[in-house]
């Protein structure tokens, strides 16, 4: 099964006062990237996201977001943060030390105090979080990675349609060079027995040389072995499509497309036909094209 790494999934639940919202979204990336972002008072949980999020996904850059919003008609309102004054005393007395010791005579305002946030005893009360449980967060997560993983299985059957057009227009493409192959030497072997002729103006053309010099270039331009390569990767590529197994397959896929590049290359360097060059030219754009589409499969 193959899966895309761009998708979108969430979930939501209704507490007492309020409404728990999560979501899920990831884009490309060559590995697993997690970023989790929770409220206040609740990055005791990042670890057991986490876990959740490498345990469905593989790859991919993956933001996770959980958010709380007061239901409609709630009645509870965020309390202020309180202050910590024994810590912000001591920053004080620290402050005012400073400026002694190095004879800087500079006035304290509440600006100086800003910058030392944990001053502030967090903005939520305790009982704001109660009812997101470890279990209520994990329920949420795991009910959002669900319809993510459905929505990029989705996007990766849209994927799947469009390399099994691919492999068809290249397999059509492989057909007609290796239906051309054979003709060179037919043609070359006619070019050279004119142009031994026209050179020695002979009637007659030294056939076992003249076969010895088409061996040689039949081996030299063969691409039986290349075609025969290309067709089993093609073949190895629809194989990894249909496997309906949960493992990623985009990796896999990458390097299948290596190779079938590789043996392009070698097809259209051998071509020595204006036809085959062309045909090769056209099999490596479709090679190229699925690259880019398996960069985003998992």
């Amino acid at each position: 099964m193959i899966r895309s790494m761009t998708g979108f999934g969430d979930a939501e639940r209704d507490l007492l006062e309020s409404r728990a919202r999560v979501e899920v979204k990831s884009v490309n990336h060559r590995f697993f990237n997690g970023t989790v972002r929770l409220p206040p008072g609740l990055d005791r949980h990042e670890s057991m996201v986490v876990s959740r999020l490498k345990k469905a996904i593989s790859r991919g850059s993956v933001t996770f977001s959980l958010s709380v919003e007061r239901a409609a008609g709630g009645t509870s309102e965020v309390p202020l943060p309180a202050l910590d004054l024994e810590r912000a005393r001591a920053y004080e007395t620290a402050l005012r030390t400073l400026g002694s010791e190095l004879g800087i005579d500079s006035a304290l305002d509440l600006g100086a105090f800003a910058r030392f946030p944990d001053i502030f005893r967090g903005g939520e009360s305790p009982s704001r979080w109660a009812e997101l449980t470890p279990e209520l967060i994990g329920e949420l997560a795991d009910e959002a990675i669900e319809r993510l993983l459905a929505s990029r299985t989705i996007e990766g059957e849209r994927l799947k349609s469009d390399f099994i057009q691919r492999l068809d227009a290249s397999g059509a493409l492989v057909d007609e060079i290796e239906q051309r192959a054979p003709d060179r030497l037919t043609r070359e072997r006619d070019r050279l027995r004119a142009a031994v002729a026209d050179l020695t103006e002979a009637v007659t053309v030294d056939e076992d040389r003249l076969a010895r010099e088409i061996a040689y270039l039949a081996e030299k331009w063969d691409i039986s072995e290349e075609l025969v390569r290309l067709r089993s990767h093609i073949t190895l590529f629809r194989e990894i499509l249909t496997d309906e197994t949960q493992e990623p397959v985009g990796k896999r896929l990458g390097f299948v497309l290596q190779e079938m590049n590789r043996e392009a290359n070698t097809i259209g360097s051998k071509a020595n036909d204006a036809d085959i060059g062309q045909f090769a030219v056209g099999l490596k754009e479709e090679i190229e094209r699925m690259r880019e589409q398996v960069e985003n499969l998992e």
